[in-house]
Formats: C-alpha cells, structure tokens, sequence
C-alpha cells in the first residue's frame, strides 16, 4: 500500500512540474448525476442500426450512454467521414476506397439497406453531421484512421464540442491537435506498459486520456494516471474482454471509461453490483427488442442475459393447431411472410425468417414456437404470457409442464383470467384494469396481479390494489418513456413495469438510488 501511494505521489509531483495543457481536461457530462464508470459505444448501437450510423449514435443517446467511438477517414476531396473500413464495399452499395472518393460520391451511396431494409437511404455521416447530432447528447471518441488534423480540430471547435469529443490518434498526431487547438481539443492514445515508462510516456505525449487493453488494466496503473489529471480508458472489446469478469476487474482497477460492444450488459452488470436489488421488476415487452426481433429466441435470451426479471411474449395459434410466438395477427410487420398467421401451419410458418426485417445478421431467425420460447428463458428468469390466441388449457398445461409455477403470469381479458382461474387457482392471472371503478370486479375472479393503464397510476391507486393483495404491473408509455415517470411509479410502490427501452428503466432506479444515497 505504502509503495503504491509513493508511486501515485511521485508521478503527481512530476506531472506537476510539466506543462501537460490537456492534464485535469473537464469533459462534457451527458448523464447526470454521473455513474461511477462511462461507457464509449463502439460504433455506436451496431446490434440494432448500421454501425457509425446516424440511427446508432441516436440509440446511444436514447439509451443513457455517455460515449459513441466513431471512425474518421478523410475523403479524395478532403472531407471527414465516420466509417471504420478503408473500403465502403461492406457497409454501403457501393466499392472501392474511400479515400479514393470525393464526398459527393460517398453521399449519393445507400449506406443502410446491408443491415437491413428499414435502414434503406441511409447515408454516411460526415464529421460536422456526427458533431450536430451528438452536442448537448452525448459524447464522441474520434478514431482517427485518416484525418487532417488542422481541419479536424476546426471543424470541433466551429461545432463548439471540445468538451465533447475525445480524439484518438498517434502520439505524433496528438501533438499537432494540441498545438493547433492551443489544448482546447483532448486526445488520448494508447499506452502500452511493457513499451514505455509511464514517466517517459506523461512527458513526451501528455494526453487527456490513455486507452489501455483490459488485460493490462491495473489500479497501480489507473492511480498513477489519475494523479497526472488523465483518464483511463479500458477496451474491453471482444469475446474475452466484453464480459462480466474482465468489467468487474476493470472497473474495480479504477477505470473511468470502457469501451464496449455491449452497453446493455455493462450496465445492468454495473447497476446490480452497485444497486443490489432492484425497486421494481422489469418486463422485457416481447423479450429485448431494441436488440434482437421482438417475439424471437436471440430477444428472449437478450433478456435473460440482462437479468430482466419477465420476457413478454405473445402466443399464438396455427392453422393446425401448434402454437408460437407473434404479436400482429398479420405476418407482414415481422416477417418475411404475408397475409393472417391463423391461416398458416406451423410448417408454413418455419419458412419464413422473423428476423431479417430487423437485421440482416437474424436473417435465419424463425418464428419460435411456444416451446422454443418457454425453453429460452433459462432456469431462473420469468415469463408474461401474452394469450393473443390460445386456448386456457394450453397455457396451464405448459406452466406446469416447464414448471413456470414461481415464474410466470398470464395476461388477457378479465373473462379468459376467469376461465384459467377456474382451470387452476394458482395460476397468477394479471387482467387489464382500465379504470379504478373496475378494481372490485377485477378483485373478485382473485387475480395475482393487474395489467393497469399507465394513466390511472397513483400511490393511492396502488395501495388500493395492494390492499386486495393485487400486484400492479404497468406498461410503459409507448411515445412517452419518461424516466421522471418512471420514478414516480417506483416510488409510488408499482411491482412492474413493461419496457420496450430496459436502460431507460434502468436510468430510473439508478437516479432513485442517487436520491437516496447520503
């Protein structure tokens, strides 16, 4: 301990004899109060949009992250643009190098339509563009793969984001920011302990940050950094470093950033070792499906991987009488299918992809049947059955068959909960209540819970419930998902809450926390 705090001591002392014009840099905060870590998106949400996209910047941004790791390349005619290949044959409909092509070029390409047909028309950003998008929202990490510094550091200034960017770069390339920016634009690179001194490294490049891979993250190496005013940037990319060890070895180093591929994860992880138990229960509405196809096994298991505590699904009925996931009574929103589900066998329906409308990437994804489904959840995480259309039986049969009788509820009209009542009294049935004045003949059929609307929610609403021994779950406002709304539910006293957006959720319960803390 007492060699550790020597070594932060006399790497302080030193830093503060240097002229490290980037030292201590205050960068922008998009998420206040700010997390004990930050998270930089690597090329933004490229599960769920094009990668360095418009659409993945903005579900960063949706999502409560503070960072977005972009590429710059330079153009044929001198322009920034954010892609990460030399070529744009991967990522647009067109080929060759884009250093190659002048910008009015680039712009006339579909750079959207390769991850999926929603995405058609979409069109490479240029830096100005990313910069407009991301101020006052989110951060950017510049990964400079060519660039002009002297342009670079004017168009970040002209846009007014010095606080808001990170530029990653060489050594030999960071200088000339700095020089060029007078140190109003940080740059960080990386720092590699078995190539250099940390001394030697303060001295000669002196940046605002350093990223360094997570393998070599240590907290000698985070406190001496930040004793020299510099942040700490562990990458965590990849299979053996985007996961729950290497994020908790990391963060526990000392880290300030990471960088990831899977922000969702980080976060739950994040929140839950800090947190502990959640105030309320979260229902993933028709499993993750801002990062997998809704009503599919990969959106399932996303759910179960997060530790959310229900996956929605909705459950339907075949022609011949099998049953599997869907929500629309058409085909045509989620699949590659046409015309009324009801009209298909369940053959029929195993030739049809229930993924590529989402991404290209879920291409072979199939409609699951309700099996498929239930098998998805794992051992410990819950299921809300949705009975779009699907006899009683079925549905009673399947809890105790998967024995589901601690991990589920049953959601459809107050008449159908009656029948499964009757069929089996410990089933948790949650019909809809609509308006208070309805509570009493909901509580009569004796239900677990209730689905209530979200606008007749109140803490006497639901303590009347709670009174009857009914448990509110809620659906989260489609248009609306207001964190300060969601707040107000939790502390209300709400059980749980239905979510398309999980880290929205997530930001709730984290500000309540900070609410509370002394």
């Amino acid at each position: 301990m007492y060699r550790q705090f020597s070594l932060a001591m006399t790497v302080f002392a030193f830093a503060a004899t240097q002229s490290f014009a980037q030292s201590h840099f205050h960068f922008f905060e998009p998420v206040h109060p700010p997390r004990n870590i930050q998270v930089m998106v690597h090329r933004g949400m490229a599960k769920a949009a094009p990668e360095n996209s418009a659409a993945a910047i903005k579900l960063c941004t949706e999502d409560f992250c503070e960072w977005v790791e972009i590429d710059l390349r330079l153009t044929k005619d001198g322009h920034h643009v954010v892609i990460h290949n030399e070529t744009v044959d991967a990522v647009t409909d067109g080929k060759g190098r884009v250093a190659e092509l002048t910008l009015e070029e680039l712009q006339k390409l579909d750079a959207g339509s390769w991850f999926a047909k929603r995405f058609t028309g979409t069109r490479l950003l240029t830096l100005p563009e990313a910069l407009a998008l991301a101020k006052g929202k989110v951060n950017l990490y510049l990964d400079c793969k060519q660039i002009d510094p002297n342009r670079l550091v004017d168009e970040i200034v002209a846009a007014g984001m010095e606080q808001q960017v990170i530029v990653y770069d060489s050594p030999a390339v960071l200088a000339k920011i700095k020089e060029r920016s007078q140190g109003r634009v940080p740059g960080m690179t990386k720092y590699r302990p078995q190539t250099m001194t940390i001394e030697k490294f303060l001295k000669e490049v002196g940046p605002a940050a350093v990223e360094i891979n997570a393998d070599e993250v240590t907290a000698e190496l985070c406190q001496q950094f930040h004793a020299a005013g510099i942040k700490v940037q562990a990458q965590v990319l990849g299979e053996k470093s985007d996961n729950a060890a290497v994020w908790a070895k990391v963060i526990d180093a000392g880290v300030d950033w990471l960088q990831t591929d899977d922000p969702a994860g980080l976060l739950f992880f994040n929140a839950r070792r800090k947190l502990g138990k959640f105030p309320v229960k979260i229902a993933a509405h028709r499993g993750v499906n801002r990062y997998a196809p809704e009503n599919t096994v990969p959106a399932i298991r996303e759910a179960a991987r997060l530790g959310i505590d229900l996956a929605e699904i909705d459950i339907r009925t075949t022609t011949d009488g099998k049953h599997f996931l869907l929500h629309d009574g058409s085909l045509n929103r989620t699949t590659t299918g046409t015309g009324n589900s009801r009209d298909l066998t369940f053959a029929q329906t195993q030739a049809l992809s229930a993924g590529l409308w989402f991404g290209k990437a879920f291409s072979d994804t199939r409609i699951p049947s309700f099996e498929d489904g239930l098998s998805a959840l794992g051992d410990s995480m819950s299921v809300y059955l949705d009975a779009k259309d699907v006899a009683p039986e079925v549905l009673v049969a399947a809890i105790h068959k998967y024995r589901l009788e601690e991990r589920h509820v049953v959601y459809q009209s107050l008449a159908y909960c009656d029948t499964i009542q009757k069929l089996d009294p410990q089933v948790r049935t949650i019909p809809p209540l609509s308006r208070l004045e309805q509570l009493d003949a909901v509580a009569a059929i004796k239900p677990y819970g209730v689905d209530a609307k979200w606008s007749i929610l109140s803490r006497e609403m639901i303590a009347a419930c709670h009174q009857k021994g009914i448990q509110v779950f809620a659906d989260a406002p489609g248009s609306g998902d207001d964190v300060l709304q969601f707040q107000q539910a939790i502390e209300w006293g709400i059980d749980c809450i239905q979510i398309d957006h999980p880290l929205r959720l997530l930001r709730a319960i984290e500000l309540l926390a900070a609410k509370k803390s002394p």
